[in-house]
């Protein structure tokens, strides 16, 4: 559990949970699903005295559900929002070379794909009138990160409302997969260089498979992630007409400011997502193409090796029947006339055939 006062004088963490909320600025109180399922009607009658306003048992049930997707909802009293985010990878991230490596052409690799570990949990948001009520799991690397930031940072540039500590609080968590541009990038471009190239026999088909199905799973998550904000946007819209004060009016302007940037920012992670997948297809038909190519070449060379050799093995088959009276059968230079007819025969339609193309050699 995390209680940060947020003040005009700066960050203030609380050691416990008040019996009110202390007065002036906003409070952030952060719980990670297994301490608000161990101890639910205690933070509920918390909440109740924080904020005067129940928590809806449907809502409760939805910031404990580790599978819920990308939502929001809202009541009379709060906003509830749930983001999928990127969970952490145990034993660190191995970056994929970039570039075909012994290693990369015996198809011996030092991981699992980058794309195979694109799991994601659930990040739920409560926004109070002074409150911002967080449920996340366990080791939850976006709560941490901007927890850091605020206890770092000057006074005059924390959060106004809750409503803007949950903005910046959805856009670490965006920037988070926009952390992946690199290595996603890196290995996609390290498949699509033993796709094309001719000296390895590519066998990842699974994992390219996978690669293809993760980046579709991307681009659904973000989708749901835009839409879940993009309902939070039109419900704030929709209030603006009964808060006319200059400054709530100016405290709109910064969250429709941020919350635009973070949608953005979700837009470029779709705009990868899409890229990648549209490079890996591409990729998969050009290895194809090249694949068809070379068998294509492959069989017009030995169509015109087939071509040079018919001539010989008429000239073998018609000198080798069995009749007594034929052309040079006895001559004693027979032998040599032949074989000079045939010498003749092939070094001319080789030269035709080279001089055509028909057993040119591809350079790659």
């Amino acid at each position: 559990m995390e209680l940060l006062h947020l003040t005009a004088n700066g960050p203030l963490t609380l050691a416990g949970p008040p019996d009110q909320l202390p007065p002036g600025g906003l409070v952030w109180c952060a719980l990670t699903q297994a301490e608000l399922a161990a101890d639910t009607p205690t933070w509920l009658t918390r909440l109740q005295q924080w904020t005067g306003a129940p928590l809806l048992d449907l809502h409760l049930r939805d910031l404990l559900n580790a599978q819920h997707p990308s939502n929001h909802d809202d009541t009379r009293h709060y906003d509830l929002i749930i983001l999928r985010q990127l969970a952490p990878v145990a034993g660190g991230t191995a970056t994929p070379p970039t570039g075909p490596t012994e290693k990369s052409r015996t198809h011996k690799r030092q991981g699992p794909p980058i794309l195979a570990r694109l799991h994601t949990q659930p990040l739920g948001m409560v926004v109070f009138e002074r409150l911002l009520f967080t449920v996340h799991p366990e080791d939850c690397p976006t709560r941490a990160d901007l927890h850091q930031r605020l206890l770092a940072m000057n006074p005059g540039k924390l959060p106004s409302s809750p409503a803007d500590l949950m903005l910046r609080l959805a856009n670490s968590l965006v920037d988070r997969f926009l952390d992946l541009r690199k290595p996603l990038t890196e290995q996609l471009d390290h498949w699509e260089t033993e796709l094309l190239d001719p000296g390895t026999r590519f066998v990842n088909w699974r994992a390219l498979l996978a690669a293809r199905n993760h980046l579709h799973t991307l681009e659904d998550l973000c989708d749901s992630q835009r839409t879940a904000l993009q309902k939070w946007m039109q419900n704030m819209e929709q209030q603006n007409h009964i808060h006319q004060a200059p400054d709530a009016i100016n405290d709109r302007e910064i969250l429709r400011a941020r919350s635009r940037d973070v949608i953005e920012h979700i837009d470029r992670v779709v705009h990868l997502a899409q890229r990648l997948a549209s490079n890996t297809e591409t990729a998969v038909q050009m290895h194809f193409s090249a694949q068809s190519h070379r068998t294509n070449e492959i069989m017009k060379a030995l169509t015109a090796l087939t071509a040079i050799f018919l001539p010989l093995n008429f000239i073998t088959g018609f000198f080798g029947m069995n009749f007594e009276f034929l052309p040079l059968i006895h001559h004693t230079r027979g032998l040599w006339w032949a074989m000079g007819a045939m010498v003749v025969v092939a070094g001319a339609l080789g030269v035709v055939f080279w001089r055509k193309r028909y057993l040119a050699r591809n350079k790659t």
